[in-house]
């Protein structure tokens, strides 16, 4: 009989940890106690990182962690830690910049050795067992023999460690000196404009790259751009990456045709996905790109939505053992449950060479559905009709199965990025299911995660809020709060930006780099604080930030937050300028200085209809602001006028005589850069 074991992670409600809850290796959380008391025995930390739904952490667990003689050896020699990557951001970044300064790699699982006081001397990613354990063992001996050389070895490395987060003063450069066309015609020559993405594999969605381009290609009427972009968002609809019958998007694909996903499931891949689709409907005009908005918004609520309006984290890879075992079909199986429409759904769906996968098939299409009903003589609507069929009958059979598991855990940032992308869902198509997820989710952060003082907390489950909020939830929640305000004209969501904001000046602006910590900076962590700048895959927390405060700036008639932003950007030109894919949302707040940007202010009873008029076209340069009554916010003061629905258009706050119609209103919008 095997014996159970149960050591100190019991008590987390990160998934993650509790994952390893009942491993032999004597697991603490990450505390500043278990700091000093490494200290006190003068014991080697292990901190071991990962996240709940990575396919390589399951594997180095089951070989290693579950090992009774390898967790003797851990036990023994080291003061053993788990870390959830997504719950403490700050500490992955630490010592994934160790590693990657180490090793010039990183990659979940995240191993690292580190001194009593934790800073680091040696690490790495996934290891097999007799490699873990051979390290190990050398390290150990190495530290005792050689306890002044490691402390040497340990100064240097933290030193590279400061370096490379507390960022060097950027030259700054005049926007004027940027030629966004030089910079984009650079980047064209890693498109892949057969399949979309970057050429090769693996494919990332990357939305953010995807939310510049399309922007530029619009207003910079840059026909290649636009295609490009058209023909990713296509071949991703198409491709395995999306279930093709649950909804929702997998975090990447493993090749450069967008068949095979990494099936794991994550919250901010679909939040920030459901925004590109939402503005390519209402650019391309596309159905297919609707039917994508509404099945992943129907995924996100049906599998990752709380009851109390939090989103939760993602779904594992695996289930049974075996990654993507939930979403892959044999044909046998399908032909039994489709009967005489098999070998028309196997037509559509690619049951055949094309979507052969290790012994069974992954669903794909090769084309939208209006094209394959003309293409086999159907009528659109009845065609439609069996594909909806055919999903709700395998969606049935597949509930059944084992599911893949699930991280319950809700992230303020993450969950800010869904109300972002609900907002465009219901700027694109008017239906009101969209902003009532959108606003039962921010009424959620708002009583469960946010205190009367403006202190945001990071991460919740089951009515347990915890760990201090960072840089990128502050600016994502206040990104999305602007959102709401601007489709729903409530101050409510204005008045919780200003608190929040007045929160992130007083604890994390640096007034002498003009950037703010990712951390609090009064925290007494022994972690590194750092500036993040470049985005991943959500974009940079200093680019939203200085989004913010150019939106604000505008809202609020504040000419020095107008300046804080500009000051800002010009940071990072140079940066965009030679790696925009890595700094691609610095790039689009400079498209608003760089093309014609406008507010658009409309006062009067009517004013919600006519704002939602100018929603069902793409308006990337346009901030909109409305009010049916008197308003004190800088842009709509002294012009309400009763019996009249006006609106303005103005220019970093400079407004033209009003109209009161959406057409005149639309003739004085230009786009050109």
């Amino acid at each position: 009989m095997k014996e159970l074991f149960t050591n100190a992670l019991i008590n987390s409600t990160s998934p993650y940890l509790l994952q390893h809850a009942h491993n032999p290796v004597n697991w603490q959380p990450w505390s500043e106690e278990i700091i000093q008391q490494a200290k006190k025995e003068n014991k080697l930390l292990l901190v071991s990182i990962g996240y709940a739904a990575c396919h390589w952490c399951h594997v180095m667990e089951h070989e290693s962690f579950e090992d009774k003689h390898i967790a003797d050896v851990m036990n023994r020699h080291f003061v053993c830690i788990k870390v959830d990557s997504e719950e403490r951001p700050d500490i992955d970044h630490y010592y994934m910049t160790a590693v990657q300064l180490m090793s010039r790699q990183g990659g979940w699982p995240l191993n690292v050795i580190a001194l009593p006081d934790g800073r680091p001397i040696w690490g790495g990613t996934y290891f097999p067992k007799e490699t873990w354990l051979s390290n190990l063992l050398a390290i150990a001996q190495y530290y005792i023999e050689n306890q002044e050389e490691t402390e040497r070895y340990a100064d240097d490395l933290q030193k590279g460690i400061q370096q490379v987060s507390l960022i060097e003063e950027n030259e700054s450069f005049p926007v004027s000196e940027l030629s966004l066309e030089e910079v984009v015609s650079r980047w064209k020559k890693s498109f892949d404009y057969e399949y979309g993405g970057r050429g090769g594999a693996p494919k990332f969605p990357m939305p953010v790259n995807l939310e510049f381009l399309l922007n530029y290609g619009y207003l910079n009427n840059d026909k290649s751009i636009l295609d490009y972009v058209k023909t990713t968002l296509e071949k991703m609809a198409r491709g395995g990456i999306n279930d093709q019958i649950g909804g929702g998007f997998a975090r990447y694909s493993v090749d450069e045709y967008w068949k095979v996903p990494h099936f794991e499931k994550m919250l901010y891949d679909n939040g920030q996905l459901l925004s590109i689709y939402s503005k390519g409907f209402q650019l391309f005009k596309k159905e297919e790109f609707k039917d994508v908005v509404y099945e992943t918004v129907s995924f996100l609520e049906r599998e990752l939505m709380d009851e109390s309006g939090a989103f939760y984290s993602s779904l594992d890879a695996d289930s049974d053992g075996e990654e993507g075992r939930f979403y892959i079909w044999n044909r046998n199986e399908l032909n039994e449950i489709l009967g005489s429409d098999f070998d028309l759904f196997a037509d559509f769906y690619n049951v055949n060479e094309n979507g052969w996968w290790e012994g069974s098939y992954i669903l794909l299409r090769n084309t939208d559905v209006d094209n394959f009903a003309e293409k086999n003589g159907l009528t659109l609507a009845g065609f439609q009709e069996k594909v909806n069929k055919w999903k709700q009958q395998l969606l049935e059979i597949r509930s059944n199965r084992n599911r893949p598991g699930l991280d319950d855990k809700t992230l303020a940032f993450w969950n800010a990025l869904v109300i972002n992308g609900l907002v465009d869902a219901f700027k694109a198509f008017n239906n009101s299911w969209f902003l009532d997820l959108a606003l039962k989710n921010a009424h959620f952060l708002v009583t469960e995660m946010l205190s009367v003082d403006g202190k945001l907390l990071h991460t919740w489950k089951k009515g347990i809020a915890s760990v201090n909020g960072f840089l990128e939830d502050y600016a994502l929640v206040i990104n999305a709060f602007i959102s709401l305000f601007e489709v729903t004209g409530d101050s409510f969501w204005l008045d919780k930006v200003k608190m929040l904001f007045q929160y992130v000046q007083n604890s994390f602006y640096d007034k002498e780099k003009g950037l703010y910590y990712f951390s609090e900076k009064q925290s007494t962590s022994a972690i590194i604080n750092h500036f993040q700048t470049e985005d991943n895959v959500v974009p940079a927390a200093n680019s939203v930030m200085a989004t913010n405060i150019y939106k604000l700036g505008l809202l609020w008639g504040e000419a020095e937050l107008l300046k804080l932003s500009q000051t800002m950007s010009e940071q990072f030109i140079e940066q965009f300028r030679n790696y925009p894919m890595a700094f691609a949302n610095w790039g689009t707040l400079l498209l608003k200085r760089m093309a014609p940007s406008y507010e658009v202010a409309i006062s009067g009873n009517d004013a919600k209809q006519v704002c939602s008029a100018f929603w069902e076209a793409y308006h990337p340069n346009i901030l909109f602001v409305f009010s049916d009554s008197e308003s004190d916010l800088s842009l709509l003061k002294s012009r309400f006028v009763k019996g009249e629905t006006l609106i303005y258009v103005c220019e970093e706050g400079i407004c033209q005589l009003p109209v009161n119609n959406v057409d005149e209103a639309r003739k004085m919008i230009k786009k050109q850069i």
